[in-house]
């Protein structure tokens, strides 16, 4: 049987579902965000973890492939996004081992799966699959920037893994409670595995990452929201790209800055400090008027996680009455996630 490498699947039924969770041999959590995410907010579609000498943990059951089978797993995902997407060659016994034991292959990494020999030679022999999410839709357009009907949201950051793809699933979560029309719009793989659809806007020809950006968020009835996540920061030295097409592609009415106040620097790039949020506001309003007048912050998200409760909840007051915005940590809710999606609601069709 012929092993061909399938894009980003149509519907969730396309996967390979429950799933493993693969950490191979991360040590910071920051670069584990799609076991994270699914672990959060895909609970019931994952049966444990697995890695060869990780540092972290999800606190899921650590069971082998095989244990993973006999529980119902049929798809093994690799729960890490490490810089430049690429598969180590350490890896790949792992890899192997969980197709042999009955498990398909679902990555997010640049690195196709079928490019790598042991697994594309395994997974042929043993008719299993390999499954690709961060591949792009063909036929994208370049840009066009041309209005469009419906309501947008972007979250944006100071920093990679500071809770966009989260902050946009919690408010889309809440907008729906409240009887809104509401889609999340997911932008990256671990989004892209949660609701089974969206854009891998990192894989995108930046020639068409705009257009990309355009077709993610089309046209929508007046009062409906869209909610996107974001990728990236336009502060970052490598990722900026991809956060500018975004900004220009969706055009948000609104947006919310997403900020770990815990972070020294950014992640994996130890001379760049994170910039201040101000900064943030200051030039996504700049960029974004571009193809977007109306732009406005509403709010900021916090990602507290590494801090006690009250330690958390002066920061964010602190945060708030500097900026004059509602300032919420998503996870924690309360009160001033409450005000944060009241902000969002304040914006007009």
């Amino acid at each position: 049987m012929s092993s061909v490498p399938l894009t980003v699947p149509a519907d969730l039924d396309d996967l390979p579902q429950p799933y493993l969770l693969f950490l191979g041999d991360v040590t910071e959590s920051g670069f584990a965000k799609t076991a994270f995410g699914l672990r959060d907010w895909a609970t019931e579609r994952c049966v444990g973890q697995w890695s060869c000498g990780a540092a972290i943990h999800t606190g899921l059951p650590t069971v082998t492939p095989g244990e993973a089978w006999a529980m119902g797993a049929r798809g093994l995902v690799i729960g890490v996004a490490s810089p430049g997407g690429s598969i180590p060659e350490h890896w790949i016994e792992a890899l192997v081992e969980a197709l042999e034991a009955g498990l398909d292959l679902v990555s997010g990494m640049h690195t196709r799966l079928s490019s790598i020999a042991p697994l594309a030679d395994t997974a042929r022999r043993l008719g299993r699959r390999l499954i690709d999410v961060r591949v792009p839709p063909s036929g994208l357009p370049v840009g066009t920037g041309r209005p469009r009907t419906g309501r947008r949201l972007l979250t944006v950051g100071t920093d990679c893994a500071v809770g966009k793809k989260y902050t946009a699933l919690a408010l889309a979560k809440a907008l729906a409670g409240q009887g809104d029309a509401v889609d999340f719009r997911a932008s990256g793989q671990t989004g892209i595995l949660i609701a089974g659809r969206g854009v891998p806007m990192d894989a995108v020809v930046a020639d068409f990452a705009a257009g990309a950006a355009e077709r993610l968020s089309p046209d929508a009835p007046g009062a409906h929201w869209d909610i996107v996540e974001g990728q990236g920061s336009l502060f970052h030295p490598a990722y900026a790209g991809v956060s500018l097409a975004l900004l220009h592609g969706t055009q948000p009415d609104a947006f919310v800055v997403c900020h770990q106040p815990d972070r020294p620097h950014m992640l994996g790039y130890p001379d760049f400090a994170l910039p201040d949020v101000t900064e943030v506001i200051e030039l996504t309003v700049r960029l974004g008027q571009r193809t977007n007048p109306r732009i406005r912050c509403v709010g900021v998200a916090f990602d507290t996680s590494r801090l006690g409760a009250d330690d958390a909840l002066a920061r964010m007051a602190a945060e708030s009455a500097r900026l004059g915005l509602p300032v919420a940590d998503p996870l924690r809710g309360g009160d001033t996630f409450a005000a944060l999606v009241d902000a969002v609601r304040t914006v007009s069709p």
